[in-house]
């Protein structure tokens, strides 16, 4: 049986907004030690190399999926996106002291158009390894752009930020920011328009981004050539390759 962790007040707050924050710990002392050791490993093994390198993670070290398939994070998940849950992605995402470049503005929805058959159902859930905050290059979002279909992006530097395109006109006054200790997390919808400051202070930022959507909606199987998908809860109603089928 579910253990449904949010209230009606939490979804409709989603729901406005795009985002949630979940100021509590997320999984056990031990367990969040287990995966912080996990990250700590494959860090050092692509030579503290950051973020293209550690993305899906899960699929060179099926540990993870102990985290990814967890009642704790789908029970955070289901009030969001329904029953019926696919695991999309994960993503470890470090930034390291005074070097870590910018996050610049975008879209999650953006670089998965037309490899999934619908946008709406897909959250993120973004757990701190690290404390995470302005100081050290915190996530922010726009709340409520995730109604907004898709953005114009123009070209940036990778020099300075870790991909080469941003959203035009984002008026930084309007974020939010998610400020977390170790253990917590937040919740974004894929849709919203996010990004995150450079880290210019002594201390790392790492967070590990789980990711999920309905399984209302079809991984297309010639746009993802080699790419896995789990069925992590209920059915799988539009028919997706998942690998643990």
């Amino acid at each position: 049986m579910s253990n449904l962790l949010l209230t009606n007040d939490d979804v409709s707050y989603y729901a406005k907004n795009g985002y949630l924050l979940q100021k509590k710990p997320l999984f056990s002392p031990e367990k969040m030690q287990e995966l912080s050791e996990i990250f700590e490993e494959q860090w050092a093994a692509v030579g503290k190399k950051l973020n293209s390198e550690l993305d899906t993670p899960h699929f060179r070290d099926e540990r993870l999926l102990k985290f990814l398939l967890s009642e704790e994070v789908l029970d955070l998940v289901e009030p969001l996106i329904g029953p019926n849950i696919g695991l999309w992605s994960s993503h470890f995402i470090a930034k390291e002291p005074f070097v870590g470049k910018q996050t610049p503005w975008h879209e999650d929805s953006a670089y998965w158009k037309g490899r999934i058959d619908r946008m709406d159902k897909i959250v993120t859930v973004w757990l701190a390894i690290d404390r995470s905050n302005k100081e050290n290059g915190c996530m922010r979002v726009i709340p409520g752009t995730h109604n907004n279909g898709f953005s114009e992006y123009e070209s940036v530097s990778e020099d300075s930020n870790i991909f080469n395109s941003q959203i035009k006109k984002v008026n930084d006054s309007e974020a939010v920011y998610f400020e977390l200790e170790p253990g917590e997390c937040s919740l974004h919808d894929s849709r919203i328009i996010h990004g995150a400051a450079a880290n210019t202070s002594p201390f790392r930022r790492c967070g590990y981004t789980m990711r999920y959507f309905s399984t209302e909606a079809r991984v297309i199987p010639e746009k993802n050539p080699g790419f896995k998908v789990w069925l992590a809860r209920g059915k799988n109603i539009a028919g997706s390759q998942f690998v643990n089928e």
